[in-house]
């Protein structure tokens, strides 16, 4: 029985085939072709399309470490998933990463801890507590774990892919409907709150989502490298947009970009594919620094002659 991620897949398919013999390289077009690299291409793209939507809102909640933090507390999870034999190591991990980010936000809302400082606990320790379930009790199951941690498109099978589209298609739901309240939270809470506006709820909300989301990513991206998709393409954006709307679209395409000439090169290459879409990312958002840094100089420089 196909899910979400099945449908997606049936329904994208035919057109995937169809642009096959315009993309360029030996390797790459075979994720255009082959079912299984069609699955990994899908799946890179809804993460990208969601966690640049989502990266958005982090970044004008100053919250862009949370995303880093939640996905060192899914590996805890997987690692959990893996020693146990769980048929689904992600569902681990969305369940460990889901309890932290409640945590974290109550730790935060109860002024115990600030939210950095719980979130730089949580990542150590899950992290550390991943590494030592797997030394313990692990086994043979070390095999599999440079792809959680770097990513690897090729762990995504068809419980993944569903797993990744039905989180990114209540993400994308959840945030559209609290856009507003997320937006005026960020700005002021105190105001919010006056206007009667649920300010701890949309908070606890969007962290659990977070979380989800960061979850989605993993097999992708992977546990180190989560931030080059959830906050890059967003922080790149942030350069050239001239308002939040415009922002999330640059985010979009800055993403794509990023995911795609990634997956390009570290097909051609023989690369990870998490790594060279971080290293791409990175690039990107230099080189539009580098640009628009420039302009800005121009254009001073231009008001200051005249």
């Amino acid at each position: 029985m196909r899910v979400l991620g099945g449908w997606l897949l049936t329904l994208f398919s035919p057109l995937m085939e169809a642009i096959a013999p315009a993309v360029p390289g030996e390797v790459f077009p075979f994720f255009f072709t082959m079912e299984l690299f069609q699955r990994a291409l899908l799946a890179a793209v809804v993460v990208t399309v969601v966690s640049a939507a989502m990266g958005s809102f982090l970044l004008i909640r100053n919250m862009a470490l949370i995303g880093d933090g939640l996905a060192h507390v899914s590996f805890g999870g997987v690692a959990v998933g893996l020693v146990m034999s769980f048929y689904s190591p992600m569902l681990v991990a969305l369940a460990f990463s889901i309890t932290a980010a409640i945590i974290i936000h109550e730790l935060q809302e109860r002024d115990i801890l600030t939210g950095d400082t719980a979130i730089a606990i949580f990542l150590t320790g899950m992290l550390a507590f991943g590494l030592v379930a797997l030394r313990l009790w692990g086994g043979g199951v070390r095999a599999d774990i440079d792809g959680y941690l770097f990513g690897n498109l090729l762990l995504i099978d068809e419980g993944s892919l569903d797993l990744i589209c039905i989180i990114g298609a209540v993400a994308l739901v959840l945030l559209g409907l609290m856009r507003g309240g997320l937006l005026a939270t960020a700005v002021d809470p105190v105001a919010a709150r006056v206007q009667g506006i649920p300010v701890r709820l949309i908070g606890l909300v969007f962290s659990v989502l977070t979380a989800a989301v960061v979850v989605s990513m993993v097999q992708v991206i992977g546990v180190l490298l989560v931030t080059a998709l959830l906050v890059t393409p967003a922080a790149t954006a942030q350069l050239v947009g001239k308002s939040f709307r415009s922002c999330m679209a640059w985010a979009q395409l800055f993403g794509l970009m990023s995911v795609c000439i990634g997956l390009y090169f570290s097909a051609e290459l023989g690369t990870g594919s998490g790594s060279m879409i971080a290293f791409v990312s990175a690039i990107i958002f230099a080189s539009v620094g580098l640009i628009t840094s420039v302009q800005k100089q121009f254009f001073l420089r231009k008001e200051n002659m005249n």
